[in-house]
């Protein structure tokens, strides 16, 4: 009986090994750099200002979305990119609030 039950614990354990490797064996999610998250936090604030002075274009808010999703799978690179098509885009959409308005007739 004693055999029975050693041979029983020893496989429980060898088990509850296998499982535990399997989690410990998970890739780690890359971590965004420095200049990564310090642009995507500047993107975020322009597009926050832009939307509160109803001057965000639809193509910063798509690249923002595009930034935060890059984020999320640790790409710098693509990070880097739409964050600055964001500063772009808020900027000229800041700037067209101080275009003349345009009359037409008297």
């Amino acid at each position: 009986m004693s055999k029975v039950l050693l041979a029983l614990t020893s496989a429980a354990l060898i088990a509850l090994a296998g499982c535990a490797t399997q989690q410990a064996a998970e890739p780690a999610k890359p971590a965004l750099s420095a200049e990564a998250k310090a642009a995507l936090a500047a993107a975020e604030a322009a597009a926050k200002e832009a939307n509160a002075k109803f001057a965000l274009w639809t193509t910063a808010e798509a690249a923002l979305k595009a930034a935060q999703a890059a984020a999320e799978k640790g790409d710098n690179d693509t990070v880097l990119k739409q964050s600055k098509i964001v500063q772009d885009q808020t900027q000229k959409g800041l700037a067209q609030l101080n275009y003349p308005l345009l009359k037409i007739g008297d």
